[in-house]
């Protein structure tokens, strides 16, 4: 690789990470940390002249992980076979004519992946329902501004992705030596907090939710899940055999959709009382089908069958475990991608994406949150998505004809006021939602609004993101192709997480409330509040701060797009020899 900010991409996933208004997977343009190829010496990063056009370092659709095979690090201290130092990591070697190999002569390879990328989309479903659950509960935006730091880890894995690579057990194998403890820890942690979730949610009477222990526990699971996803599109690629691979990522494509969709649209319409008594039951029950204890011990469980069975049964390719590497491969790739950021036409890309998302931020991080505290129920919020699906499809497809030229910026560029503007439109419909809510909920006129709505701003948002990804493969050096081009996406992430904390973050402080029936008493704070309901009155919001920090947004958005925006687009001009490293033995 959404209740805004809340349900983003995953980052290894060819879709964007970025919020949309429905809890969706994926979260910002993103994508695997992908696997550089080998700098024979050392390399470094300095303008050279122009070479061979840039190429993105692909393999079968997907970006290669950060971290070469040629820094490996076995464990086991068997000397090197003879040969080149840092023997790579390769492919399965393609079959000699007439020994072609279909996708069915590997199929048990291909299901197995699909399983295990549904697993990894369990945890950030999940994750994406919880949100709306704290905003059922009546959580502060405050509170949702520290959890959405949960979302963190698949825009920041690049940082551990060298040390997965590197570091493996070489008798047991290279990437099950990472996805076996990880997938057991996640299935005895989720069985566990099964046990401690219902308390951490809050009773309902008088003790609210722990957020505090909920971030914490969440951030855990998504960082155990990024791992994973190092892991496994690590052995998707010597798992099968490169006239397969391509199935790679549509196993990830396809498992994390339906991991995502499981763990937070199914989850979320079968712990709803209102949706199952309304459509699965013949008799109300005041409880939904399932809790969100009981789906932990579910999943919990299963990660531990699925895990031991992959530990016991699945072997991996032990010819294509990479030779002995010296321990300083790691280091070097630090070092490596540090010299790439201080390359002055990556670092002015760096420092003008990091502020290009702030004009969205607003709409994408609060709107879903706002339109439960209306009173749309969430269940709906997530049911709505789907319908979304086949334009999330059929979008890239779609744009990347007119990002394929040699000025893909121009796209995102123009895309850009548009999506501001329907940021606006987000706040109209929070707006409306009261004024056509009647008692049996809301009419399907306002629904149909809001899925239009949503269309028009994933329309744009694919525009944004799929012009990213264009240019970063046009401009990454196919030296390092992988390392680069994932720092450069790493980066566009970081863009869309931190503007959609600081969204959320500040919707309290802008809020003003006034303290009525209670002479004397204000709502400046919690404390305040407190009294004010203790005193006989209650608090009135006056001004919402979700409409100021929409306003503010937009037009700093628009000032970004007038003031910095062309300087963006001038990138494009910038020849190769800005955006090259240079090897040195």
């Amino acid at each position: 690789m959404t209740s805004l900010p809340l349900h983003q991409w995953d980052a290894a996933t060819p879709g964007p990470r970025e919020a949309g208004l429905f809890p969706q997977r994926g979260g910002g343009a993103g994508a695997a940390p992908g696997r550089s190829r080998p700098c024979r010496g050392r390399c470094r990063c300095r303008a050279v002249p122009d070479m061979a056009p840039a190429i993105a370092a692909e393999e079968g659709g997907r970006q290669r992980r950060a971290a070469t095979r040629q820094h490996s690090l076995d464990l086991t201290g068997d000397p090197p076979p003879d040969g080149l130092p840092g023997d790579t990591e390769a492919l399965l070697p393609a079959p000699g004519p007439g020994r072609a190999r279909g996708y069915r002569a590997e199929l048990g390879s291909i299901l197995l992946l699909l399983v295990l990328y549904v697993l990894q989309g369990i945890p950030l479903g999940l994750a994406g329902s919880v949100p709306l659950i704290l905003q059922s509960k009546s959580a502060s935006y405050t509170d949702q501004a520290f959890f959405s730091f949960v979302f963190w880890p698949f825009s920041l894995k690049l940082l551990w992705a060298p040390l997965v690579d590197a570091v493996y057990l070489r008798g047991f194998g290279r990437r099950k030596s990472w996805l076996v403890p990880t997938q057991y820890v996640l299935g005895l942690f989720m069985i566990y907090m099964s046990t401690q979730v219902d308390a951490l949610l809050g009773d309902g009477h008088g003790r609210g939710p722990d957020v505090a222990a909920l971030t914490v526990t969440f951030f855990l699971f998504e960082f155990l899940a990024a791992t994973q996803d190092i892991a496994v599109d690590g052995w998707a690629l010597t798992m099968l055999s490169r006239e397969n691979v391509g199935y790679a990522s549509t196993c990830n494509s396809v498992g994390q959709t339906a991991g995502y969709f499981l763990g937070n649209v199914l989850f979320l319409a079968l712990e709803s009382a209102s949706f199952c008594n309304k459509y699965l039951r013949f008799e109300p029950q005041p409880r939904g089908i399932v809790t969100l204890s009981d789906f932990l011990f579910f999943w919990g469980a299963v990660f531990l069958v699925t895990t031991t069975l992959v530990a016991f049964l699945k072997k991996e390719n032990e010819e294509l475990i990479p030779a002995k590497e010296e321990t300083k491969g790691i280091t070097d790739t630090y070092r490596l991608l540090f010299s790439i950021i201080k390359m002055p036409a990556v670092l002015t890309f760096c420092l003008l994406i990091l502020t290009s998302k702030i004009g969205f931020s607003a709409a994408d991080a609060v709107t879903g949150l706002k339109l439960v505290e209306e009173g749309v129920p969430k269940e709906h919020l997530a049911l709505l998505a789907v319908p979304m699906v086949p334009l999330q499809i059929i979008l890239p497809l779609v744009i990347s004809k007119y990002t394929a030229g040699p000025q893909p910026l121009n796209t995102f560029y123009k895309a850009m006021p548009y999506r501001l503007l329907l940021g606006l439109e987000f706040a109209f419909l929070v707006w409306w939602a009261p004024k056509v809510k009647h008692e049996g909920g809301f009419p399907v006129y306002y629904y149909a609004a809001v899925v239009l709505s949503y269309a028009l701003h994933q329309i744009t948002l694919y525009s944004m993101y799929v012009a990213i990804m264009a240019f970063n493969a046009k401009v990454s050096d196919p030296l390092i192709g992988g390392t680069y081009m994932t720092l450069l996406n790493t980066v566009s992430n970081l863009g869309g997480n931190w503007p959609s904390t600081v969204a959320l973050w500040l919707v309290d402080p802008l809020t003003v409330k006034e303290c009525a029936g209670a002479q004397g008493h204000t709502c400046a704070t919690a404390g305040a509040s407190e009294l004010c309901t203790a005193a006989g009155g209650s608090c009135v919001t006056t001004l919402d701060g979700y409409y100021v920090e929409s306003i503010i947004c937009v037009v700093l958005g628009f000032a970004w797009w007038f003031f910095l925006g062309p300087k963006f687009k001038k990138l494009q001009d910038e020849g190769q020899s800005s955006w090259k490293c240079k090897r040195s033995n």
